[in-house]
């Protein structure tokens, strides 16, 4: 055989597409996606709360409102709801500047601070984008009060040594900036992928478990009934689901230590997670066989973008945005965010991750149902023994 025979053959042919397909799906879809960061970072939500009685609040309310590169801005909301609303990361950044920052700042006596509070248990560009621009909102104030405070000093120019080692003091600290971090995630980046790992570990073996069990579902065909061969599929995935979740989990223990606490309701998370997936990838391989495997890929890629671990659904292009929507990983990697890290309940992303999956399961039935041909169901030789012993019985 010479070679340009041997790439004729199907599974040279097939390897050249793939090579081909996966380069351009993987490539069209990634960097598009993150064009976002820090293209789209503007669109980011934040808060600015001024509680200051006096006028040194006021300025630096509106100074921020002018000066920050962010197009939603709210200030009409109360502090304790902002930083609920931080929590469900419905905002990105919570500015707070407290009732008696002006007198602080007249009296010189202690430092006057203002509060910027960051939740880590979110997108990863999320939380340290805001710790830079907070790092230069402090920079910024603190030239500025430093100077004011200066000129006051500049008034009392011959001062005796002591005196002018306080008043230096005075300069140095009359601002302070308070960062406040909540739903502090622990150091290492391998806690802030977790949640992402966790899902994609589940995805990518329910895609590739998906086709293996759509293919043993098409070749028992005429074995046993459409349904009852269906009902097989969805409890083989099962089983998978729960050996191959504890073990999943078993592993994340072993590296990332989360709290024993959490250990079931990560496990039943990763098992719905599983099952999701698998009815998800399903309806291309039941529709298309092994030719919806090759169509699962770009969703799977374009999922990694859309899950919400890197960037928000404010950062997001429209298409990635969309697809997060109806992505069985948008919600696993946000239900792990506030299993693992938040102070929320993790349950209206489990809801709607279940929705998910039961109308990608019944999607599956119809496409069985109505689709797929039914076919004479053969009986083996075994029972049809059976069957003639019990007649002659």
């Amino acid at each position: 055989m010479k070679f340009t025979a041997f790439l004729k053959t199907r599974g040279a042919t097939a390897a050249i597409f793939m090579g081909i397909f996966y380069a351009v799906a993987m490539l069209g879809i990634f960097l598009p996606g993150y064009t976002a960061i820090p293209g789209n970072v503007d669109k980011l939500p934040i808060a600015i709360i001024n509680d200051d009685a006096g006028k040194n609040g006021a300025m630096i309310a509106e100074n921020l409102q002018e000066n920050l590169p962010f197009k939603e801005i709210e200030t009409d909301i109360t502090n304790k709801q902002a930083l609920k609303d931080l929590e469900h990361n419905d905002l990105a950044l919570v500015v707070h500047i407290p009732k008696t920052f002006s007198e602080n700042i007249q009296k010189g006596e202690a430092s006057s601070s203002i509060d910027f509070t960051i939740n880590e248990a979110g997108a990863t560009v999320v939380s340290s984008t805001m710790s830079s621009v907070v790092t230069e909102i402090n920079s910024q104030l603190s030239t500025q009060f430093s100077q004011q405070t200066a000129q006051g000093v500049l008034m009392n120019f011959n001062v005796p040594e002591k005196q002018a080692a306080e008043l230096a003091e005075k300069i140095e600290k009359s601002y302070v900036g308070n960062v406040v971090t909540i739903n502090e995630i622990p150091d290492g980046m391998n806690h802030n992928m977790l949640p992402m790992f966790l899902t994609m570990a589940g995805y990518v073996g329910a895609m590739i478990g998906a086709m293996q069990l759509v293919g043993a579902f098409r070749a028992s065909r005429g074995k046993a009934s459409k349904t009852r061969l269906f009902t097989y599929v969805q409890m083989a995935a099962l089983l998978i689901a729960v050996v191959s979740s504890i073990i999943a989990v078993g592993v994340a223990y072993l590296i990332d230590k989360p709290s024993g606490d959490l250990f079931f309701g990560i496990v039943g998370q990763q098992i719905l997670n599983y099952m999701v997936c698998f009815n998800f990838t399903a309806i291309l391989i039941f529709l298309f066989g092994e030719g919806g495997m090759i169509l699962n890929l770009p969703i799977l890629l374009m999922q990694t973008i859309a899950n919400g671990a890197t960037i928000t659904r404010d950062m997001m292009h429209a298409p990635y945005e969309w697809m997060s929507h109806i992505s069985p990983m948008y919600y696993s990697v946000q239900a792990y965010f506030a299993n693992l890290f938040g102070n929320i309940s993790p349950s209206p992303y489990i809801w709607s991750m279940a929705a998910v999956g039961a109308v990608a399961m019944l999607i599956n039935l119809a496409i069985v149902a109505f689709l797929h041909k039914p076919m004479p169901v053969q009986v083996s030789e075994t029972e049809v023994e059976k069957k003639a012993a019990e007649i002659t019985a």
